[in-house]
């Protein structure tokens, strides 16, 4: 055993994370941690490292082992390089540095200084700690990284390569356990399967928040976050969801029978009271008074436990029969509702051409002569490496509907749109005039600049329908997570009833349930679809017809 942990208890404010979750991560192993958005994952993180000590129970780490962690803030850290960052992060770097670069200055004859610095130099050898530029400059290129960049301030970097940082320094740590959160999101192809194939051959124990299913299929053990216990599945993603069926299907039968037993109860403590008062002799008002209070007592013991949270992929849910099915749909957890309007007219109208289009920034175009052309109905699936120019594209699609100048310089073509196009889009960030505000006044802002009704049911419906509860609805946007940031993106792109929409990157940070209803809205779309994404299961879904970019 490498970690243990044993939590009988951790709560925020009113709000209860976890009863009683228990599980280990033994040296080498490889777990996916998944769970609905807000369940506690990257609380467990910080439990782990040590961050978080408020919480009742035990965490057990054995001795002498490395726990290394992606760090989410970087607040103190803003002024120093890249390199320095990460270095200060390796395992004994700064220790064995500080007695390499300066022991030779001051030693002379001190046997035992002498002695110390051979030590480090040698210690510093064997981590490999000379060529840790070299390596470090290599693992920006294959994580597409500009290598230059290590030498500049950390506070430069856009979020997404801070996060890429994060992940190249966590794998050149070579710790005991790698402890990362969300490591693909932003990625492109070749920097996801540079991930996958280090993930494959890492010694080191790791354990990877991520809802990406090709990540997924690469781990040794799954473990879901759900109704604040932690429930582990053995073997990748396609084992972990025929597991998650049968102990759904069994966990179903089980409630399902509670349901019954309660109804029964309720009926029997009815009868047994209407009888108590009918009677007149002692003896029988005493036994059905008896039989009264053991019913309801029963009654109330199960009234009070939690109704737990069911969910099954849809293809393996398709798989039950009618009965269990009827069960499943009853009290399955509730998903997010999107409403993709279908209004098919029978037309196939031409929305967008795109001919021999060549784009860029400066005096070098991104990609040259791309062509294609989209009606009503089709999906188109732009891939290329980051940086190519997908992002450009659709930005370039959406000034030429808005009647704006696109952000980049047009070399040559032409991009053509239909006139009055309504349309929905997913980008990768949120746009920053909404992060001041709280999520009510986003969702208000939105609705006005769709010239859409605005009352308070139709705000409170889009929060209970994406499910937010109320209360954050007063939670500033910027402090929302990943998660609710998504379902935000998703409420501003479906806004208007689009004809077109333009995603990119749309199941970053939405857990499995959510991504499953976006894919299924998606399909049943009846307009048009440009999208941007390295989930090959999620472009498995929508196909269409794939664009290279660059």
């Amino acid at each position: 055993m490498l970690i243990a942990v044993d939590i009988t208890e951790k709560s925020f404010g009113d709000k209860q994370l976890y009863t009683d979750l228990h599980f280990t991560v033994e040296p080498g192993e490889k777990v996916g941690l998944i769970g609905r958005n807000g369940t506690g994952k990257s609380t467990l993180f910080n439990i782990i490292t040590g961050e978080d000590r408020d919480f009742q129970g035990d965490l057990r780490i054995r001795a002498g082992s490395t726990i290394i962690a992606s760090r989410q803030e970087h607040h103190g850290f803003e002024n120093m390089t890249v390199l320095e960052y990460i270095q200060g992060d390796l395992p004994e770097f700064s220790e064995l540095h500080e007695i390499v670069t300066t022991y030779p200055e001051h030693m002379g004859d001190n046997e035992r200084k002498i002695q110390r610095y051979t030590d480090a130099l040698d210690r510093f050898s064997q981590l490999g700690y000379f060529q840790i530029e070299d390596e470090l400059e290599q693992a920006f290129t294959a994580y597409q990284v500009d290598p230059a960049k290590l030498y500049g301030k950390l506070d430069d970097l856009s979020g997404g390569q801070k996060r890429m940082v994060e992940l190249i320094k966590v794998q050149r740590a070579r710790g005991s356990a790698a402890l990362i959160d969300e490591p693909t999101n932003h990625m492109d192809y070749v920097a996801k399967k540079a991930f996958i194939d280090w993930l494959q051959a890492a010694t080191e124990a790791v354990l990877v928040i991520t809802h990406d299913r090709d990540v997924l299929q690469e781990v040794d053990r799954i473990l879901e976050i759900r109704d604040g216990r932690a429930y582990p599945f053995k073997g990748n993603y396609d084992q972990y969801l025929n597991i998650n069926k049968n102990q759904i299907v069994s966990q179903v039968n089980e409630y399902d029978l509670k349901q019954r037993r309660i109804n029964n109860l309720r009926a029997d403590a009815t009868r047994f009271q209407v009888m108590k008062e009918r009677s007149r002799d002692p003896g029988t008002i005493k036994r059905f008074k008896s039989q009264e209070l053991r019913a309801r007592a029963e009654l109330a013991k199960l009234e009070t436990a939690e109704k737990p949270s069911f969910w099954i992929d849809q293809d393996s849910a398709a798989e039950l029969g009618t009965k269990m099915t009827n069960a499943y749909q009853k009290y399955k957890a509730q998903n997010i509702k999107i409403d993709t309007k279908q209004v098919d007219d029978g037309a196939e109208r031409l929305l967008v051409q795109v001919d021999k289009l060549s784009l860029g920034y400066g005096e070098a175009p991104l990609f040259d002569d791309v062509s294609f052309s989209l009606r009503e109905g089709e999906r188109i699936r732009l891939q290329g490496r980051n940086g190519a120019g997908k992002t450009t594209l659709v930005d370039a699609i959406v000034a030429k509907m808005t009647g704006r100048a696109p952000a980049a310089h047009q070399f040559a073509g032409r991009v053509i749109t239909e006139r009055d196009i309504n349309f929905g889009l997913y980008e990768q960030e949120i746009d920053p005039r909404f992060l001041p505000l709280t999520l009510y006044e986003g969702i208000e802002q939105t609705l006005r600049e769709s010239d859409m009704p605005i009352s308070d049911q139709k705000i409170k419906q889009l929060l209970g329908s994406y499910l937010f509860q109320q209360s954050d609805g007063a939670v500033v946007i910027d402090r929302l997570s990943g998660g609710q940031k998504a379902r935000f993106q998703l409420i501003r792109m479906l806004i208007n009833n689009p004809q077109l929409l333009l995603l990119d990157e749309p199941t970053n940070h939405l857990d499995l349930p959510s991504i499953e209803e976006l894919e299924n809205a998606l399909i049943d779309f009846n307009g048009a679809v440009i999208y941007i994404s390295h989930d090959s299961f999620f472009a498995g879904k929508l196909g269409g017809t794939t664009i290279p970019i660059g």
